[in-house]
């Protein structure tokens, strides 16, 4: 992979004729005529924010509707009730690095978050303890602290952002970034669960989540990685790094569309120790006898919770099967390539004009974004979409997220982006922009 350290150096940009070289090179470029591109001169930099529709999927769902629900009616559910199981296989094999039988899709994020902490909270009696980290995804933060305050139980909250939070505690960390070495002085045999994020939402910074899973589990604790910043940029081999429980969104880099069902892994190691702690009646066993008492079944499907949706899966398995033929470890090739990029144009062109870097530089410490700071960053987000045609994202209380998604984003796109936020805050033009109104940044 080509470093831009002699240009860093001397602070000069890579020009526009090498990104386009990138894209001339780039095996994965054939993917961005696959997505809905309606607007050519736009340069979408938030694909880990909300990922952008596969043509395929329209087909997908369009064939859902007119072929199966409209022809079949109820009769469909003999071959949809079971899909949650296949896909989660589908989106294992193609991004976490899970054999079949760990993973689920259904419901949110959220719920499938609290499913599992609860249950490895359970699975660890007489644990008092559990952990998670301050910059972690405030429904994360609110949901543990609740099942803490509802459970009698002591938590600890690493202070890695200097926001804080319950019972926070000082860590050392550089971009959020939380190590084993700084971990290690929290753990106990009285925790029960710590909780981290794949990739920071935040930082896109990028823990050892083998050697933390390895400590964690030196110590009995079973820890719940949050990879929905991580699933689709970056190469996670579950399997591989003896991961126990994880938890992850299908909208971002999975490109399955706002509200789509998200994922659940149990490793099959333990899911006989783990028991649901939302008892649905899709993880009986013996699901249609509807009997009187609750007996889960032995396998993956005993976290599920209520039917799945089917719209929803018809849109996962468009996008998966394209990511798994495409295949992760090019996907995460291309975006430590275009996240260096990024950051090649941030040392020549956003570090001169007031920018901080809030994101670690080497690639395996990193995900698919690169997030910089900069006093006025709500201002210059909101005015990088009116009057640059460019979509980052705005964190508060300073930060813009810039983001390249593999599949449909273009070297060149970066490119492009990255100038039209140079022009724009070198000119000054952003402060003229006005709140528009909206909640959403």
């Amino acid at each position: 992979m080509k470093r831009f350290d002699d240009e860093r150096q001397h602070v000069t940009a890579p020009t526009r004729l090498y990104a386009e070289e990138l894209d001339a090179a780039d095996k994965l470029a054939k993917y961005k005529s696959q997505f809905q591109i309606s607007d050519p001169d736009l340069c979408y930099l938030d694909g880990n924010s909300l990922g952008r529709m596969p043509l395929e999927t329209v087909k997908r769902i369009n064939d859902f509707l007119t072929d199966e629900w409209g022809r079949e009616l109820v009769d469909g559910w003999s071959h949809w009730i079971d899909e949650a199981s296949p896909t989660g296989d589908l989106l294992g094999r193609a991004v976490l690095g899970a054999g079949p039988g760990q993973v689920v899709v259904q419901d949110t994020t959220s719920v499938n978050f609290y499913q599992l902490c609860n249950a490895a909270i359970s699975a660890r009696p007489g644990r008092k303890t559990v952990i998670i980290d301050s910059s972690n995804f405030p429904t994360d933060r609110y949901l543990l602290a609740g099942i803490a305050e509802a459970r009698g139980l002591n938590l600890i909250t690493l202070d890695n952002d200097g926001t804080g939070g319950p019972n926070a505690h000082a860590i050392a960390n550089e971009h959020e970034l939380i190590t084993p070495e700084a971990l290690e002085p929290f753990l106990s045999e009285d925790v029960a669960l710590v909780t981290l994020q794949a990739i920071h939402y935040r930082s896109g910074s990028r823990p050892d989540i083998k050697g933390i899973t390895d400590l964690c589990r030196r110590y009995g604790i079973l820890v719940v990685w949050d990879a929905s910043h991580a699933a689709g940029a970056i190469e996670l081999d579950f399997d591989a790094n003896g991961v126990e429980l994880a938890v992850g969104c299908t909208y971002k880099y999975g490109n399955s569309g706002p509200g789509s069902p998200a994922w659940l892994y149990v490793n099959k190691s333990i899911q006989s120790q783990v028991l649901p702690t939302i008892q649905g009646w899709f993880a009986n066993d013996k699901q249609f006898e509807m009997g009187p008492f609750f007996e889960p079944a032995d396998h993956i499907r005993r976290f599920q919770i209520a039917s799945p949706s089917i719209i929803g899966i018809r849109a996962m398995q468009a996008s998966y099967s394209m990511i798994e033929e495409a295949g992760m470890k090019a996907i995460s090739q291309k975006a430590a390539l275009g996240t260096e990029l990024i950051l090649a144009l941030y040392d020549a062109w956003l570090a001169p004009l007031g920018f901080t870097l809030l994101t670690p530089r080497d690639h395996n410490k990193r995900g698919g974004h690169i997030t910089v700071g900069h006093r006025d960053a709500k201002k210059i987000a909101a005015a990088m979409r009116s009057m640059t045609n460019t979509i980052p994202d705005y964190r508060t209380p300073d930060s813009i997220r810039l983001a390249i998604a593999p599949l449909p984003t273009s070297y060149t796109e970066v490119y492009d982006g990255l100038q039209r936020m140079r022009d724009l805050v070198a000119s000054k033009k952003y402060l003229e922009i006005q709140d528009n109104g909206s909640r959403v940044t």
